[in-house]
């Protein structure tokens, strides 16, 4: 185990005496993915969740199987936390083998450490095939996933004997919302919650429309402003070819399966090219990672020296874009429709089902009106107002969004009455400014990272890792030990 990390020493003083040996009864257990020798041993469980935790008519006691991963390795049967995952969009075990913080932390505190998967995503799907029908899909809402995470927490700790072991929720970007949420709306179950680049602002309708774009663009302009000022060139030149429908000079020069042929496919290919300077701005790890997507050490600087390299700023553009579309090599050309689809995230919703989940959520509650403009960004102008949002959303899924919701729901930027909450952001991030950036009270403490991208903090030590995040682990280990003494001691 690489990097810094403080503990502070105390005595657990609580009585929650399990025999770790026992497997929950109500819980059924599958084998869990191949390991290396410094994975934690996950167990891969099913927990019987139900299905509509408000409406007791709708579908009486029906149920389903939630997935989650548990290891208690480190627990100190009886006296260790529980650390507990909130599970946001997307296979839960992507998140557990990226989310190497949490494991080093309970070795330190020696806590039970639990990954939950979120409803509707990886293998727990409410309506197994069917979860993305319209009559079905109606029950992945913020609030069902929280009560799936409470009512988890509480059957699972009087399982194990568990009742007095304070809980901390970790979780990163929307997972990190949840985190928040949840420290929010049951204060009774988690005692605190560390909130890894969680854009609740911006996600909340408060803030800027442009602001994500403007932020992508400012990581690649900070690295070399020639940079932005390439992509900007190569934008515009595609501009000027679609307006003469040369579509074929286009397809050439981008290495597209197909010829475009119309405006609409002109669309899809500046949606696909601005995703993937996304997701580099994202991923803009020291290291290279398969995180959401394999990518090279310092992807920001290696797309910038292609586009910088390059002979022809279209070439040069799609070199750039291969750094995400085509990491191995092997695709003779892009398939627009295939490796990207438009939903309601203009930052992009993945593909396959978790696609359809994530399209849902941003079509409901989660707001993400954020569009470029190359006024302020390196991109082609490409808006999506609430009321673009509207129309598409009604078209996919018979919905109509409900703006202010989250804001409403979870208090949006009038947070003061909270408590025990850690904020961290890395300052390449671009989600970063969607998020808290200053601390609030002594309990509602902003962490600033420099150097870091996407909840780097959350990721497992890296001798690569920047001296910033060495430090804002050494403090959320520190807070976080605090936590627990607190309420270890309100249980005497």
């Amino acid at each position: 185990m690489e990097g810094l990390w403080i503990f502070l020493g105390f005595i657990l003083t609580a009585v929650c005496v399990h025999d770790t040996t026992a497997l929950p009864t109500k819980w059924n257990q599958s084998r869990g993915r191949p390991r290396s020798g410094t994975d934690p041993q996950f167990k891969e469980m099913f927990f019987t969740q139900i299905l509509d935790h408000f409406n007791y008519n709708s579908l009486g006691n029906g149920t389903f199987s939630q997935r989650y991963l548990i290891t208690d390795q480190y627990w100190r049967r009886g006296l260790g936390p529980v650390f507990f995952y909130t599970g946001n969009e997307g296979d839960v075990w992507d998140f557990a083998l990226n989310s190497g913080f949490m494991v080093e932390l309970a070795a330190k505190q020696e806590a039970l450490v639990i990954f939950a998967e979120h409803r509707y995503y990886g293998k727990s799907l409410p309506f197994g095939q069917e979860s993305f029908n319209i009559e079905n899909v109606g029950l992945l809402t913020v609030e069902q996933a929280l009560a799936d995470y409470a009512i988890m927490i509480s059957e699972l700790k009087e399982e194990l004997g568990a009742q007095k072991c304070p809980v901390i929720v970790f979780g990163g970007s929307y997972g990190g919302m949840l985190s928040v949420y949840m420290r929010i709306r049951y204060p009774n179950i988690v005692t605190g919650a560390l909130a890894a680049s969680a854009p609740i602002l911006s996600t909340a309708g408060l803030g800027d429309s442009g602001q994500f774009f403007r932020d992508v663009t400012a990581d690649f302009e900070n690295y070399k402003p020639t940079c932005k000022d390439a992509v900007k060139a190569a934008f515009q030149k595609l501009q000027t070819l679609a307006q003469k429908q040369d579509y074929a000079r286009i397809q050439s020069a981008f290495s597209l399966c197909k010829a475009p042929s119309s405006d609409k496919d002109i669309h899809q290919l500046n949606g696909f090219l601005r995703n993937a300077f996304t997701l580099m701005a994202m991923m803009d790890y020291p290291y290279d990672t398969s995180f959401m997507s394999k990518m090279p050490a310092f992807p920001v600087k290696v797309a910038c020296e292609v586009m910088l390299n390059g002979t022809e700023v279209l070439s040069a553009l799609r070199d750039t874009v291969g750094i995400v579309y085509n990491s191995t090599g092997e695709q003779i050309c892009f398939d627009l429709y295939s490796l990207y689809v438009e939903c309601a995230d203009p930052t992009g919703c993945g593909l396959g089902f978790n696609s359809y989940a994530w399209d849902y959520q941003a079509c409901t509650e989660v707001e993400m009106c954020f569009e470029s403009n190359n006024v302020t960004d390196m991109f082609p102008p490409m808006p999506f107002t609430q009321s673009m949002r509207m129309e598409y959303c009604a078209k996919r899924w018979a919905v109509v969004p409900r703006p202010g919701w989250l804001k409403t729901q979870y208090w949006g930027n009038a947070l003061s009455t909270a408590s025990n909450i850690i904020f961290s952001n890395g300052d390449l991030d671009p989600w970063a400014n969607g998020g808290i950036r200053k601390s609030l009270s002594k309990s509602l403490i902003a962490i600033n990272i420099a150097d870091g991208a996407h909840h780097l903090d959350l990721r497992a030590s890296n001798k690569y890792d920047p001296a910033s995040v060495v430090k804002a682990r050494q403090q959320e280990a520190t807070i976080i030990a605090q936590w627990v003494k607190a309420a270890r001691e309100k249980t005497l």
